[in-house]
């Protein structure tokens, strides 16, 4: 079954950041999961990488576990060659990600590659 179907799609790779943010903060594992390839990357804290729909619902399901609420953040406007756009957002705790998304047959966009945390801010020692 095609979970996509049921989600809203991202007509524009800039759709995908602010559904992340609106998914996560409902709580919405399942909604997160389709903006994803089937077989996308996602990065890890620790250096370990998820690989595929099933780790990436592991991933947030634990993440969203205890209902955090996320802030936005100043999202840069995708950088697009071809069928691949490049997302980028700060967060509001200066965290910055990067994403790679491409264009599906369909017209849609999903992220085959996630690094949500690229640059993060010095440490308040």
């Amino acid at each position: 079954m095609d979970r996509r179907a049921t989600f809203e799609p991202a007509l524009d790779p800039d759709d995908l950041p602010r559904f992340l943010l609106a998914r996560a903060n409902a709580g919405d594992v399942d909604g997160l999961v389709a903006l994803y390839e089937p077989d996308a990357v996602l990065a890890g804290a620790e250096g370990d990488e998820m690989v595929g729909h099933e780790a990436i619902r592991d991933f947030f399901t634990t993440l969203l576990a205890d209902r955090p609420r996320f802030a936005p953040g100043d999202q840069r406007p995708a950088l697009r060659h071809d069928d691949l756009a490049l997302t980028s957002t700060r967060l509001a705790n200066g965290t910055v990600t990067a994403e790679i998304a491409r264009r599906q047959p369909d017209g849609t966009w999903l992220w085959v590659i996630d690094q949500p945390a690229i640059a993060t801010p010095p440490s308040m020692g």
